[in-house]
């Protein structure tokens, strides 16, 4: 528990990296659960995910298709995608093959690793991000459904020394393999974000495509660095060399939003991870992120996240709680 306002604003300093902040805050994880090798004809069809799903082609060729997508898609050699909808999706050599079931494929306890054929001609490794079931919202909602990166693209050349490391580190019985494994696995999840982000002009306004645009990255770096500050907008205007007005227009265009309910909302993050995580008190919160009373506070709080500060801490200690009975009836 922090004791007061001054240790609560200081463990709210974040970095001078918005996209780590976030990355953070979301607690992302990314996993590799699994893959499969193909000779000859093949057909996969994978169930809806209930988290984000990533997979990458190591070895041959396949063609990707997703429910509700009008056009199936080739992946190459090198090839990765990454699917935040809940749809599924069939991996094959050819479109015409019935595909098998991968909940049969892999079924069995334990088992990760597939064969299909003589496994000559194909390789496959897949897995899961996993965010935060609250704070991990900020992230999945601005993601698009889909989002391929192909080896031949000028973003995809970390991808093929990262793909072979997994390869290796996953096969290898050297100490610390899996933990390196995980490590990669992270690295190539950032790798897939700052490749989708070198195309943020096809994307939608959203922090993600704001965390993008070097013009904003000055007034970034400040807030995401003191949030607790009374920032104004002709600081951040300034920090970015442009005017108050051509600031606060080019910042809406890109995020959404304006300036300082970005600001906003970004305090109200922090505030409800600090609910969630901590027995600080509401008032100290509250100061720590700049409010001048715990009554403000509340009402922001309200007003951006639909539940009072003190409903968010209950709700949260109940799921814990929930949690820790489910644990003990498995005991």
């Amino acid at each position: 528990m922090l004791e007061s306002a001054d240790d609560l604003r200081d463990s709210a300093r974040m970095t001078a990296d918005p996209f780590s902040d976030i990355l953070k805050f979301t607690n992302a994880e990314t996993l590799v659960t699994g893959g499969f090798t193909a000779g000859g004809q093949w057909a996969i069809r994978f169930p809806v995910p209930k988290t984000i799903k990533f997979f990458a082609v190591v070895k041959g060729s396949c063609w990707v298709t997703i429910d509700g997508e009008p056009e199936p898609m080739h992946f190459q050699t090198g090839d990765i995608g990454l699917l935040s909808a809940r749809r599924a999706f069939v991996l094959a050599s050819a479109l015409d093959v019935p595909p098998l079931d991968a909940m049969d494929l892999f079924s069995g306890a334990g088992r990760s690793e597939a064969q299909l054929g003589d496994g000559a001609d194909f390789a496959h490794i897949g897995g899961h991000v996993l965010l935060d079931p609250v704070s991990g919202r900020m992230l999945a909602d601005v993601l698009p459904l889909w989002i391929h990166i192909s080896a031949a693209s000028p973003q995809a050349t970390n991808f093929r020394w990262l793909l072979d490391q997994l390869v290796i580190e996953r096969a290898s019985a050297e100490p610390g393999a899996r933990l390196a494994a995980a490590q990669l696995a992270q690295l190539l999840f950032i790798q897939i974000l700052r490749a989708h982000l070198k195309t943020s002009a096809l994307m939608p306004a959203s922090w993600l495509r704001a965390l993008s645009d070097p013009r904003l990255a000055p007034a970034l770096r400040l807030m995401h660095g003191d949030p607790a500050r009374s920032w104004h907008l002709d600081e951040l205007a300034s920090a970015c060399a442009m005017s108050r007005t051509t600031f606060a227009f080019h910042f809406r265009t890109i995020a959404g939003v304006a300036p300082l309910t970005y600001l906003a909302e970004w305090r109200m993050r922090l505030a409800e991870r600090a609910l969630q995580e901590e027995a600080t008190p509401v008032s100290v919160i509250a100061r720590s992120l700049g409010y001048t009373s715990e009554s403000a506070f509340s009402n922001a709080f309200k007003r951006m996240t639909g539940t009072s500060p003190r409903a968010c801490r209950d709700a949260a200690k109940s799921a814990a709680d929930g949690s820790i009975n489910e644990l003990e009836l498995a005991d």
